[in-house]
């Protein structure tokens, strides 16, 4: 490695640390090193992957761009359910790209060793079970099921077929959530007791209202399709196909969307496989235009004592038309401090412990006794107690960030890619995606139901 890239990565890994001794160490710079060194190490003509993308909607288009930042892998082929996509695919990767309205074809070619599966929520179980028969390696985006039910069979298929499967919820694979476990895990905050964590959006776009093209219709929306596997079919309609996170029949709402990126970060910090009782309720407050989700959501949910972890408490919430604007937020609380994890690049930890002292006088019951037992109390605290004891002790703070630029998709896809070349195991396997999937599925059953939600994590189902 030549002077100048040594310099520049010991600045980088510098740059990271912002307040912490504890996190100023060499492991830290060397992660950075060799995050930057893997990325641009050189690929053979052996190790190139081709990729398709099925689903070519906003995660379609930003998971494809993500994935080819990653040196060796090539876009072969799109699949998309509106031919505009199609053609806006062919304007940016090509005019010799493969692209088609059946995902099919793309299965069925040889040439394709990875499929990015970014449709409607709906599709997500089919065709990635249909997609490891085929041989074909999955980068699934969350939530990697539909239903509670296709979990156990997508999990199976994974095992049967032995391919590389990885569920697409990015935080698992950032270098601020790494650091986060790893201080949380050296005891930091000391024993963790509650979780605090809620998405507040206040715009049209955060809230799914998305741009629907002039030229929408059925002739351009392959829209049997779309619904063929819907319980209930409907008459075309645009709103239904290019805003389909707001429908039930296609979409899993607030829950399958934004509570599965809380529970993914949560679950990977903690070690934890799950929940075991789960309640949630909600409101369609503002945004009445047809959907059939609430826009607003809060959810409660308990997990007990095991092996990993102390039983802890986990308050989600969803507000659509938050005053407080577009913020995000998960506070992680211990007995010592609180881990505040900011997006998937950057937290603090502010600490806070008790004295030794049990304390006496200010807003206590001492003032309420006569002034003979208010001295004898407080001369036998003090023969008890040090003044070093009756002193809350001082804990200096922490702060990480991630380097200017990251992003922890690309991260994903990384890894991801990673899997493929070297057999190693994925970040974020099929087993990991459900259980951070089924339990916020399960707020969505407890919503609609009005009813507590019995889990067990353990083996994977509804008590």
């Amino acid at each position: 490695m030549s002077t100048d890239r040594r310099k520049f990565i010991k600045h980088l890994g510098a740059s990271v640390l912002l307040t912490s001794a504890t996190l100023n160490s060499l492991a830290a710079k060397e992660e950075n090193e060799l995050r930057i060194l893997s990325a641009e190490k050189r690929v053979g003509p052996n190790d190139k992957i081709r990729i398709a993308t099925i689903g070519m909607g906003i995660m379609g288009f930003a998971d494809t761009r993500a994935a080819l930042t990653v040196p060796g892998v090539e876009l072969a082929a799109c699949c998309d359910l509106y031919k505009g996509r199609l053609d806006r695919a062919k304007e940016l990767y090509g005019s010799s790209l493969f692209t088609t309205g059946d995902h099919r074809e793309i299965l069925a070619r040889k040439d394709i060793d990875a499929v990015i599966i970014a449709t409607s929520d709906n599709w997500h179980s089919q065709i990635a079970i249909d997609a490891m028969r085929s041989g074909k390696a999955v980068y699934s985006e969350k939530p990697m099921v539909h239903q509670i039910s296709q979990g156990l069979a997508e999990i199976k298929a994974q095992q049967e077929t032995k391919m590389v499967f990885q569920v697409g919820s990015q935080r698992v694979s950032s270098i601020a959530y790494k650091k986060a476990k790893e201080l949380y895990e050296a005891g930091a905050i000391g024993k963790i007791n509650s979780i605090e964590a809620s998405f507040n959006r206040q715009s049209a776009l955060g809230a799914w209202q998305y741009t629907i093209p002039f030229d929408a219709s059925p002739q351009t929306v392959d829209w049997a399709r779309f619904q063929s596997n819907a319980k209930l079919k409907y008459d075309y309609d645009s709103k239904r196909f290019f805003r389909w996170r707001n429908y039930r029949e296609y979409g899993t709402g607030v829950a399958g969307d934004l509570f599965v990126h809380l529970l993914s970060g949560i679950h990977f910090i903690t070690g934890s496989k799950g929940p075991e009782r789960i309640y949630s309720i909600g409101d369609l407050a503002y945004w009445k235009d047809g959907r059939n989700v609430p826009d607003v959501m809060s959810a409660v949910i308990h997990y007990g004592e095991t092996k990993e972890h102390p039983a802890f408490q986990v308050t989600l919430r969803v507000n659509f038309i938050s005053g407080e604007g577009d913020h995000s937020t998960t506070k992680i609380v211990g007995s010592e401090g609180v881990m505040d994890l900011m997006g998937d690049d950057n937290f603090s930890i502010r600490k806070n412990k008790m004295p030794v002292a049990t304390g006496i006088g200010g807003w206590d019951s001492l003032s309420t006794f006569t002034e003979a037992q208010q001295k004898a109390l407080m001369d036998d605290y003090n023969k008890r107690f040090s003044q070093a004891d009756q002193q809350q002790p001082t804990l200096p703070g922490e702060s990480y960030r991630a380097p200017e630029g990251y992003n922890a998709s690309n991260d994903h896809f990384a890894n991801f890619f990673d899997s493929i070349r070297t057999g190693k195991p994925v970040v974020e396997d099929a087993v990991f995606g459900f259980r951070a999937a089924a339990p916020c599925l399960a707020c969505n059953d407890s919503y609609f139901e009005n009813k507590v939600i019995k889990w067990n994590a353990e083996e994977m189902k509804i008590v």
